[in-house]
């Protein structure tokens, strides 16, 4: 085993590691912080595939855990119609785009999520308009799940906005982000999008992100929610600012 696989190995470990803390912090998805770092280290493409079985794992097991809990599926269908079509076509463009365009694509998406969250923390959304809006987000939130591995610009914005309980907000956006992975891995197989030995990566990634969930779960109990919600929006701004950087010069 030479040293540049060990060392290779061993920042993957550390992104995915950081990413399962985040989720079992503040329960938003270990993708929000591994896919900027795998992305600002290595590129989107590898980034989105090595957290393919992750998302699909855990977020199946979130879904039929929290299943009683499902919005009405007049407002579901639609949302997940529309992140079927977002994922599918997202997803094609990692073959189709210059690996630099899609850096860019998630540091724009990653600092445009930063902005929201502080700019506007306690905007709400009715249900009303909220209904009318389910398909076109689930939309751009697959587009932004295949094409950069991260829609939670969109999907988890636009679901906060709804302020709807925990149990339902988890079988909601669980269910949404199991559909992208189906969507993702279908694509992603049968368009040559996955190399080599990646898919074992992807295995792999579960288990980083499974130890260290409860481990976030923990550090959630000792620290002020605000104050860890400014550490991850601060990580993310630097690691978008990189990928921003590296994609334009």
């Amino acid at each position: 085993m030479n040293a540049g696989f060990v060392a290779e190995l061993a920042v993957i470990v550390a992104c995915l590691a950081a990413g399962g803390l985040l989720k079992g912090a503040t329960g938003a998805g270990a993708p929000i912080l591994a896919i900027p770092a795998l992305a600002a280290v290595f590129d989107v493409r590898f980034a989105v595939i090595v957290m393919l079985v992750p998302n699909l794992c855990t977020n199946l097991w979130q879904a039929i855990r929290f299943r009683a809990h499902v919005l009405d599926w007049t407002f579901m269908l639609p949302l997940l119609l529309g992140g079927t079509v977002g994922a599918a076509l997202g997803t094609m463009a990692l073959k189709a785009f210059d690996p630099n365009l899609l850096s860019l694509g998630v540091a724009i998406a990653v600092l445009f999520y930063v902005a929201m969250r502080i700019s506007r923390p306690h905007w709400s959304l009715p249900m009303g308009p909220a209904r009318w809006l389910s398909a076109p987000a689930g939309l751009l939130a697959g587009l932004l799940q295949g094409g950069a591995g991260l829609s939670a610009p969109v999907s988890i914005t636009f679901l906060n906005a709804l302020r709807m309980p925990r149990e339902s907000f988890i079988a909601t956006i669980s269910s949404l982000f199991v559909a992208f992975s189906v969507v993702q891995i279908a694509i992603a197989s049968t368009n040559g999008l996955i190399r080599d030995n990646e898919i074992f990566y992807s295995l792999f990634a579960l288990v980083p992100v499974s130890l260290a969930m409860p481990l976030g779960a923990r550090l959630a109990h000792r620290v002020s929610p605000l104050a860890l919600d400014r550490v991850i929006l601060a990580i993310l701004a630097v690691l978008a600012a990189k990928l921003l950087v590296e994609a334009l010069f």
